[in-house]
């Protein structure tokens, strides 16, 4: 009998109890679908959180990683490693196209009676530029605006809803850090991933915010070339001089964006390996299913593989029937479970807008694994079917 015979057999058997077919699927079913979910998730989750930290390409940061004499001697510079002197000194690096500076600290935003938490971001202009930061109404922070200690100020559509509530907050003047700044913009709502990290925040330029801090540090600096060959000897040289400027040996390094995107990656596939592997012990509680039934349809059809056996099959036929058999219940139940967990997935993407990824490799590894699974469950009834002595087999009421 040929293969194609033992499938439509297969067929045949499911859609005679249909509803013993569906019984048997269901527990493949949820565990493929289960484990697509969860891959699916976590693997848009991995690449847009990686295109989140690699920013916009052709850029690194550089970092201060003192050692412990060097941290004892000054504490407070591993929060704010950096100065005027060095943005300066940096600049004459002719590799280097763009320089990127930020200085935060936590402190009180007031309108009127509302007072809030926020983030206070002093930023150069080229900071905008890099990081776009995309306004939903009014202007971002203009040239003239970072002339002269200038009182413009930008917000974060959080601190928006909560300081202004339902006013137009526009041309307003807010209080930050009891000095007076004029809204001249708020930052698009943040959506998907990037949600769950928005905050309350205010960015106003640099030189404003270091008057009403009193603090002339920079908390970060990121470089930009033209191109990747040399942003790596840019940030090599910057590293080294500023190591030379302050005096220290290896403190001033440079963080290649990419390999921490990478190695956030390599984490987070990790953990969905390890929860996919947890969905898919489901997998296994269907198998068991899969092989209870068939053992209990070779109780029922022991005649008819007795008649089968009498008009000449072999034990390998019959084997070979009750094996693929196994294996179409499981590989339809893997089927559906695909179509329904990738179905979910873009569902739950399009409503909390988390990014999805169901990759062609994922689906294959689905259905190679039901095909397993049908394997595995099914030998033990297909060999107890192929071991029936057909005398007794034909005497079976």
């Amino acid at each position: 009998m040929s293969i194609v015979e033992n499938i439509k057999i297969a067929f045949s058997s499911i859609f005679v109890h249909k509803m013993r077919s569906i019984l048997t699927m269901i527990g493949i079913i949820i565990g493929v679908s289960s484990v697509i979910f969860i891959v699916a998730l976590g693997q848009g989750g991995t690449e847009k959180l990686k295109s989140l930290i690699v920013g916009s390409g052709n850029t690194v940061s550089l970092s201060y990683s003192p050692s412990e004499e060097e941290m004892k001697e000054n504490p407070d510079a591993l929060w704010s490693p950096f100065t005027e002197d060095d943005i300066r000194s940096i600049e004459t690096i002719p590799e280097i196209s763009k320089i990127v500076t930020s200085s935060d600290e936590f402190g009180n935003v007031r309108y009127r009676e509302n007072t809030i938490e926020s983030s206070i971001s002093g930023i150069n202009q080229t900071y905008i530029e890099v990081n776009e930061l995309n306004v939903s109404s009014g202007r971002n922070l203009l040239p003239s605006d970072f002339l002269g200690g200038g009182r413009a100020a930008v917000i974060s559509s959080g601190l928006s809803k909560e300081l202004f509530e339902k006013e137009e907050p526009l041309g307003k003047i807010i209080y930050v850090q009891s000095q007076p700044f004029e809204v001249v913009g708020v930052l698009e709502k943040p959506t998907g991933l990037l949600a769950s990290f928005s905050s309350n925040e205010v960015y106003v330029p640099w030189k404003t915010w270091r008057t009403i801090t009193g603090n002339n540090k920079i908390s970060s600096i990121t470089i930009q070339a033209e191109n990747t060959e040399k942003l790596q000897e840019a940030g090599k040289k910057a590293a080294q001089l500023l190591n030379q400027i302050h005096g220290t040996e290896e403190a001033y390094q440079v963080t290649n964006m990419e390999e921490i995107a990478e190695g956030i990656g390599q984490i987070t596939s990790i953990m969905t390996l390890i929860i996919g592997c947890i969905a898919g012990v489901s997998l296994l509680v269907g198998g068991i299913g899969v092989m209870n039934i068939m053992l209990v349809s070779i109780t029922e059809r022991t005649r008819e593989i007795g008649t089968r056996m009498a008009l000449g099959a072999t034990r390998g036929q019959i084997l070979f029937q009750f094996l693929v058999e196994a294996m179409t219940l499981t590989l339809i139940g893997g089927t559906i479970g695909i179509l329904f967990g990738a179905g979910v997935a873009y569902l739950v993407s399009s409503i909390i807008g988390f990014p999805i990824l169901v990759s062609l490799p994922v689906v294959l590894v689905g259905l190679l694994f039901s095909m397993f699974i049908g394997i595995i469950f099914g030998i033990l009834p297909a060999n107890k079917a192929s071991n029936l002595d057909p005398i007794e087999a034909l005497r079976y009421e």
